[in-house]
């Protein structure tokens, strides 16, 4: 339904919403505007490191409390600011996972069970400090790869579960009773390979499993070849993916952004389009206007007979000769 279409009340109501979301999204969209807020989501994350010492957050408690108050105005003001940017299009406030994190963020400080728990509060003070994300291209793009990579972590979470099984009741059964303070239990297994994933104190392991068998050479190397080599490869493999993913999203949501910019400034039909013809209207006239001029300068006009007037040329016949 075009602007034509809407009765006359909702279309004034629909103009309004279109002019507020237009100021509020130059200043949304300004850089002095990005600064301040990332500014006051720093000084947030410095007074959750300064209520850390009890000494200073005794002495300075009202100064703290205080900051704290203006800072979650801040936000509570720049949320607003962002909602009324959308006041045309809702739906697209909704379709970006920053700003529902964002208000959610700030909504749940004005819950009362939220508020009384000091232990939640903070928390979500903290989680405000990821906010820099929004002002941080690079680190958005790393946040939405650890998302996208987070199946692909699962699997590979399964996998290494099913091969430290694995070679932790071998290890049990070839090592259990030699040495029974790494491999005596399923659990003590366990947390030896996981120390040995890192490949810190293989040396060791490798000459104390030599005094109990020579099978233990081919234990831990293809311990080692597995766990450390093959599964942190492909742990790499998903994560490099999910970053390039990630890329393009973003890629892609610029794009996007661009698209609705240049479709705000392009002209609305209708008496846009009319106003847009009778400019061109006007300049086609001018420019007719202009060759006549030139073409007057150019070929003035001839009076009439007045190649007639010379002495001594008599006029054709039938015609009285030029006074």
């Amino acid at each position: 339904m075009t602007d034509r279409h809407v009765p006359g009340a909702d279309r004034t109501a629909l103009t309004a919403r279109r002019a507020l979301a237009r100021r509020c999204r130059s200043l949304t969209e300004a850089r002095w505007f990005a600064l301040t807020v990332f500014g006051v989501i720093l000084v947030n994350a410095a007074l959750l490191g300064v209520e850390t010492y009890s000494g200073l957050a005794g002495e300075w408690h009202r100064s703290l409390r205080l900051a704290e108050h203006l800072c979650l105005a801040a936000f509570t003001a720049e949320i607003l600011l962002r909602l009324a940017a959308h006041a045309d299009r809702p739906r697209d406030f909704v379709k970006d996972p920053w700003n529902v994190f964002d208000l959610v963020v700030v909504l749940c400080a004005f819950v009362p069970v939220v508020r009384e728990n000091t232990t939640v509060l903070r928390l979500l003070r903290l989680a405000r400090v990821l906010r820099t994300a929004r002002f941080l291209p690079q680190l958005r793009i790393i946040l939405v790869a650890v998302g996208r990579s987070l199946p692909g972590t699962i699997s590979f979470l399964l996998v290494g579960a099913l091969l430290l099984y694995l070679y932790a009741m071998l290890g049990w059964v070839f090592f259990g009773h030699g040495d029974p303070e790494h491999y005596g239990s399923l659990g003590r297994a366990v947390l030896t390979l996981l120390l040995l994933m890192t490949l810190d104190g293989i040396g060791d392991a490798v000459h104390a499993g030599m005094e109990i068998s020579r099978w233990s050479l081919l234990y831990y190397a293809s311990y080692v070849l597995l766990a450390s080599f093959v599964l942190v490869n492909v742990l790499i493999g998903v994560v490099l993916t999910s970053l390039e993913e990630a890329r393009d999203m973003e890629y892609e949501r610029d794009h996007e952004h661009d698209h609705d910019v240049v479709q705000e400034s392009a002209p609305a039909p209708g008496t846009d389009e009319r106003l847009m013809l009778l400019q061109r209207i006007t300049a086609a006239r001018q420019a007719l206007d202009a060759l006549e001029r030139d073409l007057a300068r150019q070929h003035p006009p001839t009076p009439p007979d007045a190649g007639f007037s010379v002495p001594g040329v008599r006029p054709p016949a039938g015609r009285p000769p030029s006074t």
